[in-house]
């Protein structure tokens, strides 16, 4: 069975939709930070032009109630008071030239411009500049501005705030990505055990409705409503072929018994041995719809969660035991090593597994050549155990060793012998049902087959 936690894998659709998740969440964070951080800074940029405006306002009106004189004297106090570091001030002559101020040049500007920003460079490290220019009616122009300091610093304050709130969002991102993919990764692992469940026989079992009517809830109805279906379809097969094996085995009961008559009736000759054929022929088709009719039974039944526990090597030596006189007929040595199946217990129908083992050797007596040997063995590997049955006979080609397990499939050259067709169908039947595999490969020569076989955990 596979495994019932699904991983979170770069390829998975889990991991895909919690990064999404996260993605998303980050992106939304990231574009609201950057409008924020867009509107403070444009805010306290006014706020700082206005507290330039009132301050360029007040000089102007000292050149026009005083004159030049006396602007050159307020600014000249200003800037050796230094009651404000983080103003700034100059005065230019119409030539160019500066008559007072912070700065020995102008910063450049555009021809006509009202506002400019610059850079300082001092020993404070870079300072950004917001500053007003007028020109005077003299010719001169007044450059009235400040210094960005505690505006810059509470953006970098602002800055660093949001970083720290990246990286904290990136973790609540990240988590509930990662617990919006459990979650739907929990609604699908429902449908997923249930298909598996399903698929190894359960069909009667059906996923879970939790009745929110959300996109699972529907899928998990749509599922519930083709697995009735199929289930409904498999019932009709399995009815008709119980219908035709029962119908048609009590008329070939009745025209074997009539042969038995005939043959009674008449003496040794060419008819008596015509209806040993007849009635071996007949005894063939009651065995088939026999077999049929077990096979049936089989495939309906659930897997053996609840079966008893049993041990296998002791339906090993019974079958071993009871197919060793009949081996012995053909010269056949058959031989039995159990000596690798300690705590063979699992849990399983006992009259099944026992049909497996009987079919198993029937098959490889069957086929091997006379004075050759037929090998069992049983193996713990793991968790699992291993039965294997290796013989001398003509072997399966690579080729057609799935297609035998089908139902009545024979193979060209065993067209002639007795047998129903179904010996390996009921076996890949009974492994199923016990949640194993069966497997044919090369015994070079011959044939050898494995059955691996799932132990219980709380057997072990």
């Amino acid at each position: 069975m596979r495994a019932r936690h699904m991983r979170l894998s770069p390829r998975s659709t889990s991991a895909r939709l919690a990064l999404a998740v996260t993605a998303s969440f980050l992106l939304a964070f990231v574009l609201l930070g950057i409008g924020v951080h867009y509107a403070v800074s444009a805010m306290l940029t006014q706020d700082a032009r206005e507290l330039v405006r009132v301050d360029a306002a007040g000089l102007v009106e000292v050149y026009r109630d005083e004159g030049r004189a006396a602007l050159l004297g307020e600014l000249r106090e200003r800037i050796a008071n230094d009651e404000d570091p983080d103003a700034v001030y100059a005065l230019t002559a119409a030539d160019g030239r500066v008559v007072a101020g912070d700065y020995r040049d102008l910063p450049t500007h555009r021809q006509g411009a009202r506002w400019v920003e610059f850079t300082e460079h001092g020993a404070d490290g870079d300072l950004r500049v917001v500053a007003q220019l007028q020109r005077l009616p003299d010719g001169t122009t007044l450059l009235t501005g400040t210094r960005t300091r505690s505006q810059d610093r509470f953006l970098a304050l602002m800055l660093r705030t949001a970083l720290a709130a990246l990286l904290v969002a990136a973790t609540l991102g990240a988590l509930i990505g990662w617990l919006t993919s459990r979650w739907v990764s929990r609604r699908l692992r429902h449908l997923d055990d249930t298909a598996v469940r399903v698929g190894s026989g359960e069909l009667g079992l059906r996923a879970r409705l939790d009745g929110s009517d959300d996109a699972f809830d529907r899928l998990a109805r749509r599922f519930n409503g083709m697995l009735d279906r199929i289930e409904e379809l498999l019932g009709g097969v399995r009815h008709a072929t119980d219908h035709i094996a029962h119908d048609l085995r009590t008329p070939l009961t009745r025209l074997r018994n009539r042969l038995e008559e005939l043959r009674r009736r008449h003496g040794a000759g060419e008819a008596d041995t015509q209806l040993d054929a007849a009635i071996g022929e007949t005894d063939q088709l009651l065995h088939s719809f026999g077999a049929l009719l077990r096979l049936a039974r089989i495939e309906a039944q659930p897997p053996v969660h609840d079966e008893p526990a049993l041990d296998l090597s002791e339906l090993v030596r019974d079958a071993v035991e009871l197919y060793t006189p009949i081996a012995a007929e053909r010269g056949i040595a058959l031989s039995a090593d159990l000596a690798g199946a300690d705590e063979a217990r699992l849990r399983g129908d006992a009259d099944q597994l026992f049909q497996m083992l009987v079919n198993l050797l029937d098959n490889a007596v069957k086929y091997a050549p006379a004075a050759s040997e037929v090998a069992l063995s049983l193996r713990r590997e793991g968790q699992n155990l291993a039965v294997r049955i290796d013989d001398r006979g003509p072997g399966i080609p690579e080729a057609d060793r799935e297609r035998v397990f089908d139902r009545f499939q024979r193979m060209e050259t065993h067209r002639g012998s007795p047998g129903t067709g179904l010996g390996l169908s009921l076996v890949r039947a009974i492994v199923q049902r016990h949640g194993g595999q069966v497997s044919l490969g090369d015994n070079a020569p011959g044939l050898r087959v494995t059955v691996v076989l799932p132990l219980d955990p709380g057997l072990s």
